[in-house]
């Protein structure tokens, strides 16, 4: 298998405490590997959100949230509007920092959580439903790419089989990986890139 390619399997992902203690955070991954929720570079996690209420702050750190099971949830973002995300919507963006409340529209959620050191990191959160043979461009520093649903293999000279929940972690190698859905798949995919330095 290719070293710009590695593949996170859902049976690994780490689970832990939120960081408010209000809940539980599936850690899908990390970097640097192993980081403390207070020193990482960026991060990514699916949380069970079973009731309404504040949110964990990071300080220094940009968000993004989707909701993939569930109704819906509705933000409550200090000097914004309240915001509704769905598994329709597109992926919200807010400053991890800022005071944030949260409302369910009706019942639990499972949500997918990206996060960026602001200054350091920036990203990008992308749905994507494919059922067609689909090419991805890994130009980014890291390309993540959650399947959520469906099934997909990675097609090379040794095809590999991503399952519901497991993640393709591509390197900044300017490769163009095609997928292929055993049928409809949704995927997230997800781009971090370095901020680059001032001279």
């Amino acid at each position: 298998m290719s070293r710009a390619l590695r593949i996170l399997r859902a049976a690994e992902y780490r689970s832990m405490p939120w960081k408010n203690g209000g809940g539980v955070t599936t850690e899908i991954a990390v970097s640097p590997a192993g980081a403390a929720l207070d020193d990482f570079d960026w991060r990514i996690s699916m949380a069970r959100v079973e009731s309404g209420g504040p949110f964990s702050g990071f300080a220094g750190v940009d968000r993004t949230l989707a909701v993939l099971e569930g109704e819906g949830i509705i933000l409550d973002i200090a000097g914004r509007p309240a915001a509704t995300v769905t598994k329709a919507s597109t992926p919200l963006s807010f400053p991890a920092d800022a005071p944030t409340q949260a409302a369910l529209i009706a019942g639990p959620i499972t949500d997918l959580n990206v996060m960026t050191r602001r200054g350091r990191m920036t990203h990008a959160v992308e749905r994507v439903v494919i059922s067609a043979p689909t090419d991805i461009q890994s130009v980014a520093d890291a390309t993540l790419i959650l399947c959520f649903d469906g099934e997909i293999t990675v097609a090379g000279a040794t095809p590999v089989r991503i399952g519901p929940r497991d993640t393709l972690l591509l390197g900044p190698d300017a490769l163009k990986w095609r997928l292929e859905p055993a049928r409809t798949a949704t995927l997230f995919v997800i781009r971090i890139e370095r901020v680059a330095a001032n001279d």
